[in-house]
């Protein structure tokens, strides 16, 4: 029977180690075997396990919900993503910077980065950018604890092997959500820096040699998609992320 490493295990299934930790330790979804010096240890059941975890999350349901599932139960996957944006919004009312910078640690640990951002962080954005005063600082308080929290992540993944990359917001007005691209990237194996506000005007020759990924929110313009092909025809190395 082949073994395989927490760190084996985080690479081929695209699970931070730490998340699987977390599903070891506080939600009992995994038992792996331990070595005599007490290092995890997963078996190809294991394996499977884990990416049934994973779908189960992606598709809505909540980290807390998995095990009745995987044990035959019956849970809503609607309730689960939507239970969780309520909890964070709760936390945000609270307005405790300590406790949101807790909340989002814990959710970045235990979630999807892919889901956590599409079916939670961005749905809570959107309710709380709404024009009425109140709900655009509760939103601009959470922008805040997201920005500190993924510039976290950044700098912990350019410590790990990977590929470099640099990210430019283009004809965007959304900072934070460049942040939310860039920390799904870093999820991706790219060690990721970002120029710190969006341009409507690039500059990407500043950067030879540098792969760079431009995300605009939207499909490029047919200007836009012009001027990429110019910049790839002229040897850059430079892609378009997202939609």
């Amino acid at each position: 029977m082949t073994l395989y490493s927490i760190g084996d295990v985080a690479e081929r299934c695209g699970i931070n180690p730490v998340t699987l930790r977390a599903w070891q330790r506080r939600y009992g979804l995994l038992k792996p075997q331990r070595t005599e010096g007490g290092h995890r240890q997963f078996d190809d059941e294991d394996i499977q396990r884990i990416e049934e975890i994973k779908r189960w999350i992606e598709s809505g349901v909540s980290v807390g919900k998995v095990k009745a599932l995987l044990e035959g139960g019956n849970v809503s996957q609607d309730d689960g993503l939507v239970a969780l944006q309520e909890d964070i919004l709760s936390v945000v009312r609270l307005a405790r910077p300590a406790k949101l910078r807790a909340k989002i640690a814990s959710c970045g640990k235990e979630v999807p980065v892919d889901t956590l951002i599409d079916h939670v962080l961005i749905p809570i954005r959107q309710r709380l950018g709404l024009d009425q005063n109140t709900a655009r600082t509760l939103c601009s308080f959470l922008d805040g604890a997201l920005i500190d929290y993924i510039a976290f992540c950044l700098t912990g993944a350019r410590k790990k092997a990977g590929k470099d990359a640099l990210l430019m917001g283009w004809g965007i007005t959304d900072r934070t959500r460049l942040w939310l691209e860039a920390w799904r990237l870093s999820q991706q194996g790219w060690r990721i820096d970002l120029l710190a506000e969006p341009l409507e005007s690039l500059r990407p020759e500043l950067f030879p040699g540098q792969h760079i990924f431009v995300y605009s929110g939207k499909t490029l313009t047919m200007r836009q998609q012009e001027q990429l092909t110019h910049w790839q025809e002229q040897g850059l190395s430079i892609t378009s992320h997202g939609i």
